[in-house]
């Protein structure tokens, strides 16, 4: 009998924030065990809400989305857009160099297809998001890994990045803020980073989902505003800062020196007008999302949601003995060391298998964001403090045996 494998090019591809120790977790929970989900940003499942006025500019819109927008997005939605890109002080910007996507998912995926050659290779942190290094396998290019410093608040290695740059390296990708670490880059840094692009040649693609998710009163400085010069894509979208991951809304900014960059912004356009258009509805709420009122600053400051349950994760982290953790400041995730000494760690998927299996808590290995050692795990802190609480009680018990 004729049997069929999957594409070869999937070999180097892994998305474990919906991996093998995923798949564990829901047999258990066909089984009818109760799993306590600490793997995946979703705040809905956590009691977040979209802001009102957004939920009723999508029911007030359906009537009128039964059909086709611009491949781009639509004129309100890009002018919005644009306008958000000025505030950023993204020079440059016109409604031609912004398209709309069903998540920042889907564009990450298009963009890079549309530029990649066999072998052609771009820079990825390390840590990453994982869907960066997965598309760029998938678009038949090589994701070279840069090392981000965890004694350094999880700032890129400069040195390492210039050192892995190579006659076929195209791109660099920041992910700022950070997803798993909630680093946020400072001015100097994004302009070190910016002037490795410019002496290089690169495009340098900059997603920045997470920029109006930021505590301890930072600012986000978006890396295009430093790079008038340099080919820029940004990436963000509302799935975050609107609590709307299901809606899919996302965008792409082009900006710096488009010039350079006329033929692949020709290969963006054929992809873009091939998949037709993002999803009107989604669409739809964005010029409300953008210019309406902020619900997000109420969850980031002193007694908002977010806030006070990174505070307590780290500090509940920290006072586990072999376990340490950088404090974030943007996002809801953190990325804790446990010592592999201490614990004879070498697997961490068989670590987090042990641990899901004995206390029925979810978290990702830090291998599935391409982290080189296995001593890191990825935590979201979306859950109210009494459950944090009661998950890192669990932790620290389940350590205190615990030997790989």
């Amino acid at each position: 009998m004729r049997t069929f494998t999957k594409s070869d090019k999937l070999l180097n591809v892994r998305y474990d924030v919906r991996g093998p120790v995923v798949d564990e977790a829901i047999r258990m929970e066909e089984n009818g065990v109760r799993v306590l989900r600490l793997n995946i940003g979703n705040p809905a499942a956590f009691g977040f809400s979209a802001p009102d006025e957004v939920v009723m500019d999508m029911q007030t819109s359906l009537i009128g989305a039964e059909g086709y927008s611009d491949s781009r997005g639509m004129f309100s939605a890009r002018k919005a857009i644009m306008q958000y890109a000025q505030n950023k002080h993204i020079p440059g910007v016109t409604m031609k160099d912004i398209y709309t996507g069903n998540g920042v998912s889907e564009l990450i995926q298009l963009s890079l297809n549309a530029l990649l050659d066999t072998g052609d290779e771009i820079l990825i942190p390390a840590p990453d998001y994982p869907m960066w290094t997965a598309c760029t396998h998938l678009s038949g290019g090589k994701a070279v890994h840069y090392l981000c410093d965890e004694k350094s608040d999880w700032y890129p290695d400069l040195d390492d990045i210039e050192k892995k740059i190579t006659p076929r390296t195209k791109g660099l990708v920041i992910i700022n803020p950070n997803n798993p670490t909630g680093a946020n880059y400072s001015r100097d840094l994004l302009e070190k980073i910016v002037d490795v692009c410019r002496r290089h040649q690169l495009i340098l693609f900059s997603d920045e989902i997470y920029d109006r998710l930021l505590m301890d009163g930072e600012q986000h400085i978006s890396a295009a505003s430093l790079a008038p010069d340099v080919f820029c894509i940004t990436y963000s979208g509302l799935s975050k800062s609107h609590m709307v991951c299901g809606y899919r809304v996302g965008w792409m900014i082009l900006s710096g020196n488009k010039a350079a960059a006329k033929d692949y912004i020709e290969g963006i356009n054929l992809l873009s007008n091939m998949r037709l258009c993002s999803n009107v509805p989604g669409q739809s709420i964005i010029q409300t999302a953008l210019g309406g009122y902020q619900s997000v600053n109420e969850y980031v400051v002193p007694g908002g949601r977010i806030y006070e349950q990174r505070e307590v994760i780290f500090d509940a982290l920290n006072s586990i003995p072999g376990v340490s953790a950088v404090k974030p400041k943007a996002a809801f995730y953190i990325f804790p060391r446990f010592d592999p000494e201490k614990f004879h760690l070498t697997d961490d998927v068989r670590f987090a298998l042990d641990f899901l299996r004995e206390k029925k808590v979810l978290l990702v290995p830090g291998s599935g964001f391409n982290y080189p050692t296995p001593d890191h795990m990825r935590i979201v802190y979306l859950p109210r403090v009494e459950v944090l609480r009661e998950a890192t009680d669990k932790l620290a018990d389940f350590l205190s045996r615990y030997r790989q």
